[in-house]
């Protein structure tokens, strides 16, 4: 079929730019927050952790000696983060992860518990150490740095009992995973494949055991860079058509751009009488079509009905989205720890609530850029109840 370039956009929906024109009276009123979903047991599998996060004036030169301006201790890990955040906006999640009998990872329990996270699958070593990481921010560049102590000894399978496991996938709508403890999160991906439960894979980066999970997943969401160092393809937007041809079983795949927004390529069904696109030129139409002056997180997508093509890569029937992300005001960005693990847990809000890949980015968006206005991943994770979510429930 000839490629088509004619009309390939539909409109992007309006909602997430409505929220300037709230006024406080209408804020309040829009307390008719919907119920969280029926179907909100989520499972999460890998990193837990304790943050320790030291906020400088600029990052030290080695050798240098300098003082934090802020200091703060929280829970961290993209697991713990990325449930966390799916516990504040209403889900119900559960977690299989290893922390040591130290006080370390004693207030990582009761800190996830607080937050309506289920521990009671964790794994606890007698002896050992809990993981632990230093984040410094930089005040200057608004950027942080990690240094991670992984947990000792690690989680391995024999840990996770057969029965713990089947507990744990009873009921679960969805299962995630961030990439760690690979072998134990491979034994519970197989599981959750084999009972047919849906699982969301976070694709940082290349570790070891990954592939074998990416070919189970269902959904992923990748790092800027992830998506072009796995395929080798020339591009973003060709990589993710790659993902989808190389794992089947692929619903959609996102791509995260930090301010720059967010790329989806969402998987169709429907492959009769299409039109047929190349990616680029495609990604290239949703940017012009794209409000530029919008300062709130909105979406726009191009039609369900293409085929859409890589050149000496392939083609994919589904449609392309792009996602805007938030502008935060200087004065009140105040630490990006964290982000990506807030978009993934509104995802798997979103998914486990049914809504539209138009909503859906939208509003992770908003999560994640609410997180990024206090110190630390979790200290501004919104709750359900937040005046900045107010438009997603309308």
């Amino acid at each position: 079929m000839k490629p088509s370039f004619l009309n390939p956009l539909q409109s992007l929906r309006p909602a997430p730019v409505l929220l300037p024109l709230l006024s406080r009276a209408q804020m309040s009123s829009s307390s008719r927050i919907p119920s969280p979903p029926d179907n909100g047991v989520v499972l999460g599998c890998g990193a837990v952790s304790v943050d320790f996060l030291a906020t400088v004036a600029a990052f030290p030169k080695p050798d240098d000696k300098i003082r934090s301006v802020n200091l703060k201790v929280e829970g961290g890990g993209n697991t713990g983060n990325a449930l966390t955040c799916a516990a504040r906006l209403g889900l119900k999640p559960r977690v299989i992860s290893k922390v040591a009998d130290d006080p370390q990872g004693r207030s990582m329990l009761e800190e996830l518990e607080a937050d309506g996270v289920d521990t009671s699958f964790m794994v606890v070593g007698k002896e050992g150490n809990s993981p632990f990481t230093y984040v410094i921010v930089d005040n200057q560049t608004k950027t942080r740095t990690c240094i991670h102590t992984p947990g000792n000894p690690p989680l391995v399978p024999e840990e996770l009992t057969h029965a713990n496991l089947s507990s744990a996938l009873d009921g679960a709508n969805l299962v995630y995973f961030d990439g760690r403890l690979w072998e134990t999160a491979l034994v519970v991906a197989q599981e959750a494949s084999r009972r047919k439960i849906s699982m969301l894979i976070d694709a940082e980066r290349p570790r070891e055991g990954l592939n074998d999970l990416l070919n189970l997943a269902t959904y992923v969401v990748c790092s800027e860079k992830f998506p072009q160092t796995w395929t080798n393809a020339p591009s973003t937007a060709s990589a993710l058509i790659s993902m989808l041809l190389r794992l089947p079983n692929l619903k959609f795949v996102i791509v995260t751009l930090g301010e720059k927004g967010c790329i989806m390529l969402e998987r169709s069904t429907n492959a009769s009488g299409q039109e047929e696109v190349v990616v680029e030129s495609l990604l290239e139409s949703l940017k012009t079509s794209m409000d530029a002056s919008s300062l709130l997180p909105i979406c726009i997508s191009s039609k369900s009905s293409l085929r859409i093509s890589a050149n000496g890569i392939g083609a994919v029937s589904g449609r392309l989205l792009l996602g805007k992300a938030e502008v935060i005001p200087p004065s009140e960005l105040v630490d990006t720890t964290g982000a990506g693990d807030a978009f993934i847990g509104a995802v798997l809000y979103a998914i486990c609530a049914g809504m539209s890949p138009e909503k859906m980015l939208p509003f992770a968006s908003q999560v994640a850029a609410a997180g990024c206005r206090a110190l630390g991943a979790r200290s501004g994770l919104p709750k359900r109840t937040n005046p900045r979510l107010a438009p997603f429930w309308m």
